[in-house]
């Protein structure tokens, strides 16, 4: 069974960010790292075109809960703050994702604005670039047109290749590096995508990419061009949209959306395993899997809401909430610790773990 070890509430100094970016709907403008002994963590928000990190301590404290068992956080002051001076855009930033890079201390961040300017970067773990790894990409039209949401993903094996989504555009863009190797063109408005492990795919080398477009679940091969590349279409609730998909170690994956429940397919047969219906008061923006437990997921509603349950039984362990609306969430990649970014200038991190362990279990396994 989860608990959480620590919740804290960090505000973000007014003086770096005075009011930020009103962004999409989905929260994908934050990323976090957790440092060297997990005493501390990096939090990437965006906000118009510039890219913030914020420092926040991880010390241990009481949690305690209050009306409706909902997790009260602890106040805390950030350790450091800055901004990213290797993000130039010149539009919104949409969504900001780290990945571990080939050195030891160091990881991959990549930004995406509102018109499909990729920009990534190799980061230290003190966040400053350490060997000038910088690299831009223009999508193929230039981005011309009207901008709207979009969304980048790391091959999970090699951070070299990035898929790219750009929702006005129906398009998924897949680059090496700086070099445009192929165009997935979706039927639908694409709301999130997601790599999924190579458990599914059987080739370590190349693992398939999963893309949510409107109430669909598609999935991609990028070894065929049979078809586009499309390989599976998964249809969710009719006339509701799909705003998040994640996969698990174990190859399940789950999406959720406006219709407030966490489906999980089976790869095998890609049918629904399981269903946690309402699980959410409002629409389902994020979800992640914990890297302790794979049969817990954590769900993230689309105004201040955060809840981390077991998707077998439909069973809820804990939750809490923001004090406004989420800018971003996300979950580190492989530690169950997660963190959110309000409107009201906010950031709410929780580390959790197991009740018979630490979570530097889930960085070991």
């Amino acid at each position: 069974m989860l608990r959480v070890k620590n919740l804290c509430k960090t505000l973000v100094p007014p003086s770096l960010i005075p009011s930020p970016s009103p962004g999409s709907l989905q929260s994908t403008r934050l990323a976090l790292h957790v440092n060297d002994g997990a005493s501390s963590c990096s939090v990437y928000i965006a906000s118009g075109c510039r890219v913030y990190k914020i420092d926040v301590s991880m010390e241990d404290s009481a949690v305690t809960k209050g009306k409706e068992s909902l997790l009260i956080p602890v106040h805390s002051q950030a350790v450091d703050s800055l901004e990213v001076d290797r993000c130039p855009h010149r539009s919104e930033i949409q969504s900001v994702v780290l990945t571990k890079g080939d050195g030891d201390n160091c990881f991959i961040m990549g930004t995406v604005d509102s018109y499909g300017h990729l920009i990534v970067s190799r980061l230290d773990a003190v966040g400053s670039d350490i060997d000038r790894l910088s690299y831009s990409v223009l999508p193929k039209d230039f981005g011309v047109g009207e901008g709207s949401w979009a969304g980048v993903c790391f091959n999970p094996i090699h951070w070299s290749t990035a898929a790219v989504a750009r929702s006005f555009c129906k398009s998924v863009d897949i680059y090496d590096q700086d070099i445009h190797l192929r165009s997935l063109h979706t039927l639908r408005y694409p709301a999130a995508l997601s790599f999924l492990g190579s458990s599914i795919s059987g080739d370590v080398s190349s693992p398939v990419l999963a893309v949510a477009e409107g109430s669909q679940l598609t999935i991609w091969d990028l070894r065929t061009n049979h078809n586009g590349g499309c390989v599976q279409r998964v249809c969710g609730s009719i006339g509701h949209l799909i705003y998040s998909v994640c996969s698990s170690l174990s190859g399940a994956v789950a999406v959720g959306g406006s219709d407030r429940t966490v489906t999980i397919y089976d790869p095998r047969r890609w049918s629904a395993m399981s269903r946690w219906v309402n699980c959410s008061k409002y629409e389902i923006t994020g979800l992640s899997f914990s890297s302790i437990d794979p049969t817990c997921v954590y769900v993230q509603g689309v105004d201040y809401e955060v809840l981390c349950g077991q998707w077998k039984e439909s069973n809820k362990i804990f939750s809490f909430r923001g004090d406004s609306n989420w800018l971003g969430f996300s979950k580190c990649a492989n530690m169950d610790v997660l963190a959110g970014w309000c409107e009201s200038g906010s950031i709410f991190v929780a580390d959790v773990q197991d009740s018979q362990g630490s979570n530097e279990e889930a960085v070991q396994a």
